[in-house]
């Protein structure tokens, strides 16, 4: 006699007329008067209803998409049978907004923090080498391969690393746009993260980045912990190595007088982020990382929900929440912006879902928006930020980026996060310096295939654990790693080549 199990289904909704095949469905699986007329892979769905063409595909209660053809009970429901089309959405601006219970500071969670001269608090304490061109990103690389290679760290086990922080524009770009705008925030933004405790910036000299111009707009002066130079004034490649390095060491002490203290877990400001989404993203790891993000709002700290093409579809459940009609506005004008930028490029906002999201069930961007956006818990929008911009305010926010993780990541930490929580269902290969990664696997199996990339399996969700159980045990998690302990990304090392600047406008 066979202990095999039969293959489970979820219906997400009572409006829903599909299930999410928790497990593969073979041909003559039956669910309710539903029976499966065909195979239909782990993560996708299965119709139970009739559903005719051009009616609503619903998941979660919420439209996801129209039938292209009509679909009967027991079918495979995807994109050969289904498409996206546009509809109207009411953004009942404000309408749930409410005022959250914060904890009193008494009873506040801690974390082991470093409080730098500002006031802010760093989970991890960098030397970074910001460059102002692509020109300048191999000294940098030198840099830090030169400090490696010293072992002078080793003297310092309280400084993190160094990171040189490269990238491909700086040049060839319109100084008074807005693609100079966003790179010229993106470096402000990283250079008082409050992980970074020390930054030596390097230009070439001669690039549309001027250095000396950046330091006149953010009123930066030169300090012992912060220093620029360029390599056509200190004299070639080997001179501007041997200046960094030297500027480095010298910081190196300095850096490392500080010392991890006792501070309250309102000092955290959380990065939202998903990679790799599959059919359960919008079911175990992105519900159970909003249940860790309304804890993290009750206790005074602040989450960062981002990657705009990734809640399109979604936007009208964020204008709700939103504390008053111009923050909810602002979203939609974002979503506005996106539409127009993406026609200008000959784009359409349903490429993303990528091909590797839909072999994991993820249909349309409808779709995969739902299941985006519940990283965000259900406390109150309370501000929608530009890319980059620094946050300001406590609780749940908003930030406009792309949705490509590495861009959409480093407009947030360059916004103040100094902790990023990631989920995936596919695997990404992804992590964050100075800022950490933790890796919330939405399945079992990818958990237990990438075990080394990945921090908390979610598909415990699926066996019986509670979304408030393991949004609790997210929680708990993020303030050991607050604290300092590394995550899998860190001892992967990854984090250097993840620094990505939103590229916008032409190239001159």
């Amino acid at each position: 006699m066979s202990d095999a199990k039969p293959p489970r289904a979820l219906r997400l909704n009572e409006a829903d007329n599909i299930v999410v095949a928790v497990d593969a469905f073979a041909p003559g699986f039956s669910y309710g008067a539903a029976t499966a007329s065909e195979r239909v892979p782990r993560g996708h769905k299965m119709a139970i209803a009739a559903i005719a063409a051009g009616e609503p595909v619903r998941k979660f209660g919420q439209i996801i998409g129209f039938a292209s053809k009509p679909i009967a009970p027991g079918q495979w429901v995807h994109e050969h049978n289904v498409e996206c089309r546009d509809f109207e959405r009411d953004y009942a601006f404000a309408q749930e907004a409410r005022d959250e219970a914060i904890l009193p500071e008494s009873a506040r969670a801690t974390f082991e923090g470093f409080r730098r001269a500002n006031g802010k608090v760093g989970t991890r304490n960098y030397i970074a080498i910001l460059t102002s061109v692509n020109c300048s990103a191999s000294v940098a690389r030198f840099m830090a391969e030169e400090i490696q290679r010293s072992g002078v760290l080793a003297q310092y086990p309280g400084v993190d690393g160094v990171i040189p922080l490269t990238h491909g524009g700086g040049c060839a770009l319109d100084v008074k746009g807005e693609g100079y705008e966003v790179l010229k925030r993106t470096q402000w933004g990283y250079a008082v993260n409050p992980n970074v405790g020390g930054v030596v910036m390097v230009g070439l000299g001669c690039e549309g980045f001027q250095i000396a111009r950046f330091k006149e707009a953010y009123d930066l002066r030169e300090s012992d912990t912060f220093r620029t130079m360029t390599i056509q004034e200190v004299g070639g490649t080997k001179k501007t190595v041997m200046a960094g390095v030297e500027a480095i060491r010298s910081m190196l002490p300095l850096v490392a007088k500080a010392k991890r203290e006792t501070r309250l877990a309102s000092d955290l400001i959380l990065a939202l982020q998903c990679g790799g989404s599959d059919g359960y993203s919008g079911i175990t790891a992105n519900p159970a990382l909003g249940a860790a993000v309304d804890e993290l709002v009750r206790h005074g700290g602040t989450a960062i929900l981002s990657e705009t093409p990734e809640i399109y579809g979604a936007e009208h459940l964020l204008t709700r929440r939103a504390a008053n009609r111009a923050v909810g506005e602002k979203l939609v004008s974002t979503i506005r912006w996106w539409e127009d930028y993406t026609a200008r490029n000959r784009m359409e906002m349903n490429n993303n879902p990528s091909p590797g999201n839909k072999a994991g069930g993820l249909t349309t961007i409808l779709e995969k928006s739902l299941g985006a956006a519940a990283k965000g818990g259900t406390t109150t929008m309370r501000a929608v930020y530009d890319y980059a911009e620094l946050v300001t305010e406590k609780g749940f926010v908003f930030m406009d980026t792309p949705g490509y993780d590495p861009v959409a990541a480093t407009g947030q930490v360059a916004g103040g996060a100094n902790l990023l929580a990631f989920t995936t269902g596919r695997g990404s290969a992804y992590g964050c310096k100075p800022t950490p990664s933790f890796k919330l696997a939405t399945n079992s199996d990818i958990y237990r295939r990438m075990i080394d990339d990945m921090d908390i399996d979610c598909g415990e969700v699926l066996e019986g654990v509670s979304i408030e159980a393991k949004g609790k045990e997210i929680f708990d998690a993020l303030l050991k790693v607050a604290s300092g302990q590394r995550t899998k990304s860190e001892e992967l090392g990854y984090g250097d080549a993840e620094f990505v600047p939103w590229t916008i406008g032409a190239t001159m």
